[in-house]
């Protein structure tokens, strides 16, 4: 399929998706005209990079473990390719992304109370 085609597939922008190849993410092959063309499971990869991004992850750690996702709650992952490098990556995101948990949290139970508050005033 080319890129259009992907595009509305996915939801995702074509200036999205050619953003992605930039970044090792996808990997188009070209057709004799120089156009892109993309094989069926691209579907699922961009569904699978986007559901990356919007968790927090940089496309640096998702060029990483892209290779070893082929599920979308697994990772497979051989033991050696866990480098000391890739492991703190992973520790230091994941740690940011709990810190962005935190302040979510925090900011729902503002908002809960806030709700309670005014409500309990109406009454």
């Amino acid at each position: 399929m080319r890129i259009g085609q992907l595009a509305q597939r996915t939801g995702v922008p074509t200036r999205m998706l050619r953003y992605y190849e930039e970044q090792d993410l996808l990997h188009p092959e070209r057709a004799e005209n120089g156009y892109r063309t993309y094989p069926e499971p691209a579907v699922y990869r961009v569904q699978q990079i986007r559901g990356l991004l919007d968790s927090g992850l940089t496309t640096e750690i998702i060029r990483r473990i892209l290779p070893f996702l082929d599920e979308p709650d697994r990772i497979h992952l051989h033991p050696q390719c866990l480098t000391p490098e890739l492991a703190d990556l992973l520790e230091s995101e994941a740690a940011r992304i709990q810190q962005r948990i935190d302040c979510l949290s925090r900011n729902r139970d503002a908002i809960h109370a806030y709700l309670a508050a005014v409500r309990a005033l109406r009454r």
